[in-house]
């Protein structure tokens, strides 16, 4: 009897044994698992039924989370389109991130490219009725009773506006899907017509294409380039670059005051300013002065270097930078637990920890050592790309205010660094061309410090700002359309009309405990009142934006935990399949001063403690950037941080 045999006899009887104590919906799942998997979904599941990951000892707590990442990183990454074969390009001509987002991937030139495909985690929606689903129920009628703000709710001292600035800031490095010319109307329906703030709107389509493919037949591709290349600032194709480039000493073009410069027509001039407001712009100019200073510092120390390479080293440099902050500053903020600090740094650094790593380089692999300078990248077989799900899941505008409160600088700093308010600014004068002249009124110092001490918004049913619902989008170029937008109806249709799974079906792709009742999502009596008067008791028509709003969160997380799921598999493939973040992160790629540059950094205060160390001096007294900035710093915890037990 050969081993196979015997393993598949072994599944077979285990599998009867385990099958009462599985959820009946993962039972097709497990049958499609090797053995070893199935031990390992055992694990998760049965840790699932008892919902205690999060209140695991943070050394049991990674070891599920990498067992799940395991099983995500083999049963949740699907390719969209056709993968050529064979090794394509020598890295070694391409000792620099290409303008377009090209040659980064030696087996797939044009994986994480400007114009390539989305990919998946969740085969698409593709059954049923597609008219129906598109409008079943109401994506206005949705928005209107389950996502429109009712009462501002925050997030208290844990995220601030430059967090959730930050969020959008990579957004615009990442993705945005290519439009068709056709125009799509939504009409409000009577039962809420006269609550909503636009009584229809005009839109254009996702574009779909042939993929070439039989399993996923139709996708959609990406405008930006996917790769964490600070496309946000360098713009994802040679066009936009050229217009950024002072082609002198490898910099960027900015302002004397800090700021962004803008063309003729008052649009900024940086690497993606479509649908643009002042935080993202702020964040923008702040990089952008983090790129020149990488330039003088190059200069300084290799003489010999001309303008196209200080550009190239300079580009390399503040994109790992970026990467860093987000990776081991914003995502600890965002999910506040010393489960998330020890994972997130084990990402960069691995389980050794920086002081081991900067003394020994990387050793022992990706456990031990991080993703962060691994030998080889990595893409699980399927070629890189974010993905549909990712973009469903990062639908964050309950982030954003009503109005933006204005400190004054001038004053003295009150209790813990705090300045006073001065004035409450609307945020409709900060999007868009008003809100471009709006910062260049207000400055670089007032918008940060102003950000930086004020709560942003709750992730939560029901705020959702309303003056997003009347808003002007823009195309490419930063020009504005003439037909306003409902952006949180617009938001739920993107997500039916992109085959994106329902919040059940994504959570049981997920191998997440789909939910039986609204009991199981939420304990509000309101909430479960009102998503039986807009979906009956039909739960599996629960649209994803409305389930993660709704969605009990996990203490200490600003996101709900099916969020997080699609979070711990994409973060870790931003920097594993990443070449320059893996087998090309060394001193020949970077510079010897480039990579100290990127080791010396760990959070956007040391960003901003080289551009504006008055700022954070004067007033900034929280820890981390990202956390309200009268909060008090982080105090010391004597406890290892494998061993603590969260509270």
């Amino acid at each position: 009897m050969s081993c196979s045999t015997i393993l598949a006899s072994i599944r077979s009887l285990l599998s009867s044994v385990v099958h009462p104590f599985v959820h009946t919906d993962f039972h097709e799942a497990i049958s499609r698992m090797t053995f070893i998997d199935c031990f390992l979904f055992f694990i998760v599941h049965f840790v699932d039924k008892l919902g205690i990951w999060p209140k695991l000892p943070v050394f049991l707590g990674l070891f599920y989370l990498a067992i799940r990442r395991h099983l995500h990183q083999k049963y949740n990454l699907f390719n969209v389109g056709r993968s050529p074969v064979g090794i394509r390009f020598n890295p070694g001509d391409y000792p620099y991130r290409t303008d377009d987002g090209k040659y980064n991937d030696p087996f797939n030139e044009v994986a994480g490219s400007e114009g390539s495909f989305f990919g998946r985690n969740i085969l698409p929606d593709d059954g049923g009725d597609r008219k129906r689903k598109l409008m079943k129920p109401d994506p206005m009628l949705v928005a209107t009773k389950l996502l429109g703000r009712k009462e501002f709710a925050d997030t208290g001292k844990q995220f601030n506006m430059i967090a959730a600035s930050w969020i959008q800031f990579m957004i615009h490095d990442w993705v945005d899907h290519l439009e068709d010319t056709e125009q799509i109307e939504l009409i409000a329906p009577g039962a809420v017509a006269n609550q909503c703030p636009l009584s229809s709107f005009k839109f254009y389509k996702t574009k779909e294409f042939p993929t070439g493919s039989y399993e996923i037949k139709s996708g959609m591709r990406n405008r930006r380039t996917p790769w964490w290349d600070g496309s946000v600032i360098y713009g994802s194709n040679a066009e936009t670059l050229h217009r950024i480039r002072t082609y002198k000493d490898g910099k960027l073009k900015i302002e004397q005051n800090g700021l962004l410069p803008h063309d003729q027509d008052g649009n900024a001039i940086s690497g993606d300013i479509r649908n643009n407001w002042a935080g993202v712009s702020t964040l923008q100019a702040l990089f952008v002065k983090e790129h020149n200073a990488v330039c003088d510092a190059l200069k300084k120390e290799y003489r010999d270097l001309d303008d196209e390479e200080l550009y190239r080293y300079g580009r390399l440099v503040t994109s790992a930078v970026i990467a860093k902050i987000h990776t081991i500053d914003w995502t600890v903020e965002l999910l506040k637990t010393d489960t998330m600090l020890a994972g997130m740094r084990a990402n960069w650094y691995g389980l050794l920890g920086k002081k081991f790593k900067d003394t020994f380089g990387h050793v022992g692999g990706a456990i031990l050592s991080g993703l962060v300078g691994q030998r080889k990248p990595e893409n699980h077989g399927v070629p890189y790309s974010l993905t549909e799900e990712f973009v469903s899941v990062y639908r964050m505008h309950s982030l954003l205010p009503d109005y933006l409160q204005l400190r004054d600088i001038n004053a003295a700093p009150g209790p813990n660094k705090s300045p006073p308010l001065k004035e409450k600014m609307p945020m409709p004068n900060l999007i868009g061309h008003k809100g471009e002249k709006t910062l260049s009124e207000i400055g670089f110092t007032k918008q940060v410090v102003s950000m930086g001490h004020q709560a942003c918004g709750a992730l939560q049913l029901w705020n959702y700002p309303w003056w997003l619902r009347d808003l002007i989008p823009q195309d490419v170029d930063g020009k504005d359309r003439p037909d306003h937008v409902d952006l949180a109806a617009l938001e739920v249709y993107r997500d039916r009309e992109r085959k994106v799974a329902r919040y059940n079906q994504f959570r049981r792709a997920l191998l997440l405990i789909p939910i039986s009742k609204w009991e199981d999502l939420t304990d509000d009596k309101q909430a479960i009142k009102t998503l039986y008067e807009v979906y009956g008791n039909n739960v599996e028509e629960l649209d994803i934006l409305v389930g993660l709003m709704a969605e009990k969160k996990i203490k200490g997380f600003a996101i709900s935990e099916t969020a997080f799921i699609i979070f711990l598999l994409m973060a870790t493939r931003r920097l594993e399949a990443d070449r320059f973040f893996t087998k090309d992160f060394n001193e020949e790629t970077y510079t010897k001063k480039g990579l100290e540059w990127v080791n010396t950094t760990e959070s956007l205060k040391n960003v901003l403690d080289r551009h504006y160390p008055e700022i954070t001096k004067k007033w900034m007294n929280s820890s981390s950037a990202f956390s309200v900035w009268d909060s008090p710093p982080q105090r010391h915890n004597p406890i290892p941080l494998y061993l603590r037990i969260p509270s």
